[in-house]
């Protein structure tokens, strides 16, 4: 897969793409990370991305000019079958099917917005996905697609040591993770469950099972009723 994504800030993405699973994705040839600095395409000698809105209001907006030409830069005319993705709370929000499908595609662009947001043309002509992390706001658009990237990279084949274990996260199935323990058995007077000690696999199997259905019913209840809101 090749992940092409456009910032006026780079540097924000330079340590999470360098580092841990995204890293070493990258380091083996699993996904090839492509950052286009929109500075580069911004107006003037001061190189310009932003501007006052029509009909006046707080705030700046993205320029459309520079993202389109960082855009061309890199690609001829429009391409149906690529994905650009601009993360925005308008968007759909997201969630493990929704990274499960963006996985799939060989090629995805990311554009990252700031301030008060980009020109509406450049979501008209060129965003096909405007994806939502939650309902809370954030300076930028660079953490929410690293977001997004990770929850697609870590699903590619190979960028993980143990597929089986990414099975059995969160989000993986419809119920939340079960509580992991590690050595030592007894940390400070805390104990490890007795039944994971056991060596019975069958009684830690339905241990797991038990665990997994009392947590989501305690803290996300709304999985359970299939509620996506």
């Amino acid at each position: 897969m090749k992940i092409t994504i456009i910032t006026p800030f780079p540097e924000i993405l330079s340590g999470p793409l360098s580092t841990s699973i995204l890293g070493r994705a990258g380091s083996n040839g699993i996904v090839e990370y492509n950052v286009i600095d929109l500075r580069e395409f911004g107006k003037g000698p001061h190189k310009k991305i932003d501007d006052y809105p029509f009909s006046g209001g707080p705030g700046m907006v993205m320029l459309a000019e520079p993202i389109f030409e960082a855009f061309e830069s890199e690609f001829s005319g429009v391409n149906a079958n690529l994905k650009v993705i601009l993360p925005s709370p308008s968007g759909v929000k997201l969630d493990q099917e929704l990274s499960k499908e963006l996985s799939k595609e060989k090629e995805l662009v990311f554009i990252c917005g700031h301030y008060k947001g980009v020109d509406e043309r450049v979501v008209e002509s060129l965003v096909t996905d405007e994806i939502s992390i939650g309902d809370y706001v954030l300076s930028g658009g660079e953490i929410p697609a690293l977001v997004i990237i990770d929850s697609i990279v870590r699903l590619l084949d190979g960028a993980i040591n143990d597929p089986e274990s990414a099975e059995t996260d969160s989000f993986s199935h419809p119920l939340l993770d079960v509580p992991h323990y590690t050595r030592p058995a007894n940390f400070r007077g805390m104990e490890v469950p007795e039944i994971l000690l056991s060596g019975d696999h069958e009684k830690i199997r339905r241990w797991k099972d038990d665990m997994r259905l009392q947590r989501t019913r305690e803290r996300r209840s709304d999985l359970l009723r299939g509620d996506k809101s």
